[in-house]
């Protein structure tokens, strides 16, 4: 059993399954091109095991495909859809990074776009 992502004709995920590939081969999904296997528990390129840490297994397509995701077929990966104009995606872990880094002082923040900022949450 493996992870599949159908894409839709604009490279957005529309639904993500668990099936053998004879499964995805057989059409019974529909066109077995519209869907792209994804490795489960992957965020920016690395496996995270059961435990939420890092487990050293073998990662491919850089992230999960998730509903809404897009399938860069140039990069051959999955990526979540830019959340702000300011941010640009890293190419080595394809997420969206912030123009300023996030403070790291275990608090809670939200991205400001109008002022390019991180604000605290109270």
């Amino acid at each position: 059993m493996a992870y599949f992502a159908k894409i839709s004709a604009t490279n957005i995920v529309t639904q993500v399954i668990v099936a053998d590939q004879e499964v995805i081969d057989s059409g019974l999904f529909g066109d077995p091109i519209s869907w792209v296997e994804t490795c489960g528990d992957t965020i920016g390129g690395i496996h995270y095991g059961p435990n939420g840490e890092p487990d050293g297994s073998a990662t491919f397509r850089k992230n999960s495909a998730s509903i809404s995701y897009i399938y860069d077929p140039s990069r051959d990966a999955f990526y979540p859809p830019q959340p702000f104009v300011s941010w640009t995606l890293n190419e080595d872990t394809c997420l969206w990074e912030s123009p300023v880094p996030m403070p790291n002082d275990d608090k809670s923040y939200d991205w400001n776009e109008l002022t390019q900022t991180w604000v605290e949450i109270s």
